[in-house]
C-alpha cells in the first residue's frame, strides 16, 4: 500500500463566474486509484457561497481521476458538488447535461497572461505595436520567453495526466495563447477543461503570473478571448444531410439567448461584428466563415452536411458544462427522422 495525495477539485458557488476550489486528501492504495475507489468527502460550503454557516456541510463527488506528475503519488479529482442528501447542487453545472455517449466536444481555451496588472509582454505605460505578428508568432519580440515555457511546462503537465490536448498556439493579441481540448461522451471534454484550468491557474503560481480569463481584458483594437466550441453527435456526423442542417441551425437561431445567455459573461464586449465575431444580437451561419454564429466547415459541408459544427459565440470564461448542456438540449428539440 502507498500514501496517495488526492487533489480534489470543485467549482464553487460564485456568479457569474464559478472559481476552482481545491483540497487535498491522503489515503492508501496498493496501486493508483481507479473512480470507484475514491470516496464522497465534505467540505464547509459557507466559505464557497454553496450553503449558509448553519447548514454548511456540501459533499464532493469524484467524477474524474487524473495523474498528477507534479506530486508523488499524485492525483487530480475532478468532482461534482452534492447536497448531504445526494442530490445535486444548485450550482452543480455538470449534471445538467443530458448523458449522451455519442456526444463529442473540443474546445478551444483562449486566454492571457497577466502580470503586474497588465497582459504579459505589454510595456509599463501604453500598448505594445497592433496585433499581427502575435498569432502563432515564434521570437521574443513577438511571444517573449516565459510565457513559452509556461504553455510548454502546462502542455506537458496535461499529457501527463491523459488529458487529451490537440495543440497550443499563441494567440492574435499581445500575452494571449491558446490551447485545444477534444472528448468523447457529453460530459468528458468540459471535466479536462476545468483540470486543464486549474492546472494552469496552480503552474502560474511559481512564476508570479495569473490568468485572466475574461473574454474582452483589453478595451479598443484588440481580440477578445473565446472558447469556442466544436460538436457534434451521432446523427449529426453519420446521417446528417441539409434538411436536418437546415431545421438543427433554426433551432439555434431560435434558442440564441439562450445559449448566449450561458456563454460567458460580457460576452456583449466580444460579439460585436468585429474581430472574427458576429454581433451578439444576430445568429448566423457560414461556411468558413470566422465572423458567423456558427462556422460550417468545408469538409462538412462537402460531405452532405455531416460532420462537425464550430459555435464560435462561447467566450473564454464560459463554464463548459453550461455550454456542452445547452447545446445537447437544442439538438434534442431537433426530430432526427
Amino acid at each position: 500500500m502507498a500514501k496517495y495525495k488526492l487533489e480534489y477539485i470543485w467549482l464553487d458557488g460564485y456568479t457569474p463566474v464559478p472559481n476552482l476550489r481545491s483540497k487535498t486528501q491522503v489515503k492508501d492504495f496498493a496501486s493508483f486509484p481507479k473512480l470507484e475507489e475514491l470516496p464522497l468527502w465534505g467540505f464547509d460550503g459557507s466559505s464557497t457561497q454553496q450553503a449558509p454557516g448553519g447548514s454548511s456541510d456540501c459533499m464532493l463527488k469524484p467524477v474524474a481521476v487524473y495523474p498528477d506528475s507534479t506530486r508523488k503519488n499524485g492525483a487530480l479529482v475532478m468532482c461534482e458538488v452534492m447536497m448531504p442528501d445526494g442530490t445535486p447542487h444548485p450550482s452543480n453545472s455538470r449534471a445538467t447535461i443530458l448523458d449522451d455517449p455519442d456526444a463529442w466536444f473540443g474546445f478551444e481555451q483562449e486566454y492571457f497572461m497577466y502580470q503586474d496588472g497588465k497582459p504579459l509582454g505589454f510595456p509599463v505605460d501604453g500598448y505594445p505595436a497592433p496585433q499581427g505578428p502575435y498569432y502563432c508568432g515564434a521570437g521574443f519580440k513577438a511571444v517573449g520567453d516565459i510565457a513559452r515555457q509556461i504553455v510548454e511546462e502546462h502542455l506537458d503537465l496535461c499529457l501527463d495526466a491523459g488529458i487529451n490536448h490537440e495543440g497550443i498556439n499563441a494567440e492574435v493579441a499581445k500575452g494571449q495563447w491558446e490551447f485545444q481540448i477534444f472528448g468523447k461522451g457529453s460530459k468528458n471534454a468540459a471535466d479536462q477543461i476545468w483540470v486543464a484550468r486549474y492546472i494552469l491557474n496552480r503552474l502560474c503560481e511559481k512564476y508570479g503570473i495569473d490568468i485572466e480569463y475574461h473574454c474582452k481584458p483589453i478595451r479598443g483594437d484588440w481580440n477578445g478571448s473565446g472558447m469556442h466550441a466544436n460538436f457534434s453527435t451521432k446523427h449529426l456526423r453519420e446521417v446528417g444531410g441539409k434538411a436536418y442542417f437546415d431545421a438543427l441551425m433554426a433551432q439555434f437561431g431560435k434558442n440564441m439567448e439562450e445559449h448566449v445567455a450561458v456563454y460567458g459573461p460580457d460576452n456583449h464586449l466580444r460579439l460585436t461584428g468585429l474581430h472574427e465575431t458576429q454581433s451578439i444580437d444576430k445568429f448566423t451561419w457560414g461556411v468558413a466563415d470566422r465572423g458567423s454564429s456558427i462556422r460550417v466547415p468545408h469538409s462538412f459541408a462537402n460531405n452532405d452536411w455531416k460532420g462537425y459544427l464550430e459555435d464560435r459565440r462561447p467566450n473564454s470564461q464560459g463554464d463548459p458544462y453550461q455550454i456542452a448542456s445547452r447545446i445537447l438540449k437544442t439538438f434534442s428539440e431537433v426530430p432526427t427522422k
